[in-house]
């Protein structure tokens, strides 16, 4: 008589338990990877960068980070809904425009205006996207064309903001914490409870994870979506208006160049997958910060800026890479 031997019963592993286990371990990598990565290059920085644990040093990381960090929360709650906001960058510019213009009828009035600039910018971009039915990459690559245009045509050169009440927002300190660095930071705290403790939060992750059945499920999809791209312009133009008061001075040319790829970079290695369904603040400050980190370990040992961009990208494409595996992973347990 002839046995019959299982692959269990020779100590293989079942296909089934492979699975598992490799699910495990991208879910493991795309949730912890950012933070696990981030304190490696705290700890080689902490033994082989001199003079690095200095209170100037991380204080100024911060204060670099934090305009970073304040778009990346909005690009977050974008992406969650699987979209995307390629407007940031203009609309930081246009913001930071528009101060020269308005200082002079009082700080609050300019920074109110630039604020509305960015709410408007952003519900253009939501009413595209849900109520005309443009995709996002379309209609925000449009406004960031058109936002830059309309911030040169506004700002047209440098302009230096002499206002001390503005300066005071960019290099005054309370508690010795940055006025920057305090607003970046409120404003994640605030993020992260709108998205785990608020209707709308629910609603976001929902509509991302899948936008038919949100719509057949009765939830305000458009609302939320244009709601979404507001608060996403609104972020936008509040880094701007830090940047320039950090800079004390508008630059519609440079001021918020790039930085929509920096902001998606810090979501995705942060966590939150590019098809939507989740947002995942603490992670995505966790990727601004690792980012930022990576450009100043650069610069601490003398390597040229450019590789801090190639690098980036690497983190980038490994960042999707692990998430299309995952994604994968679900296609084909589902099928």
């Amino acid at each position: 008589m002839t046995d019959t031997v299982s692959p269990t019963t020779t100590g293989a592993p079942a296909p089934e338990a492979t699975g598992r286990s490799r699910r495990v371990d991208s879910d493991w990598v795309r949730r912890n990877g950012v933070f696990v990565a981030l304190a490696l290059l705290l700890l080689f920085n902490l033994v082989f960068t001199d003079n690095f644990a200095t209170e100037g040093t991380l204080r100024l990381q911060l204060v670099q980070v934090a305009p970073v960090l304040i778009v990346a929360l909005g690009m977050a709650l974008v992406i969650g809904t699987e979209g995307i906001d390629l407007s940031v960058g203009a609309v930081m510019a246009l913001a930071a425009a528009l101060i020269p213009l308005y200082i002079g009828y009082g700080t609050g009035l300019a920074i109110g205006i630039s604020l509305l600039a960015g709410v408007v910018v952003g519900l253009i971009a939501g009413v595209l996207v849900a109520h005309v039915g443009v995709q996002p990459i379309v209609a925000t690559l449009g406004l960031m064309v058109a936002g830059r245009g309309v911030a040169n045509l506004f700002g047209g050169q440098i302009k230096s903001i002499r206002d001390e009440g503005f300066r005071e927002l960019g290099t005054g300190s309370i508690l010795g914490i940055p006025y920057v660095v305090a607003i970046a930071a409120v404003i994640a705290v605030i993020v992260g409870l709108v998205v785990r403790r608020t209707t709308y939060g629910r609603q976001l992750v929902a509509i991302g994870g899948n936008k038919l059945a949100a719509e057949l499920a009765g939830l305000p999809v458009k609302r939320v979506l244009v709601t979404t791209y507001v608060v996403s312009g609104l972020l936008a133009a509040m880094a701007g208006i830090l940047l320039a008061a950090r800079s004390q001075a508008s630059d519609p040319t440079k001021l918020g160049l790039l930085m929509e790829l920096s902001a998606i970079t810090a979501v995705v290695i942060g966590g939150t997958p590019l098809s939507g369904g989740q947002v995942r603040i603490l992670g995505t400050v966790a990727g601004a910060l690792l980012m930022q980190l990576i450009t100043a370990t650069l610069i601490f040992h003398n390597i040229q800026d450019s590789w801090a961009q190639i690098v980036q990208a690497v983190i980038v494409i490994a960042a999707v890479y692990v998430q299309l595996g995952r994604g994968t992973t679900r296609k084909s347990r589902t099928t």
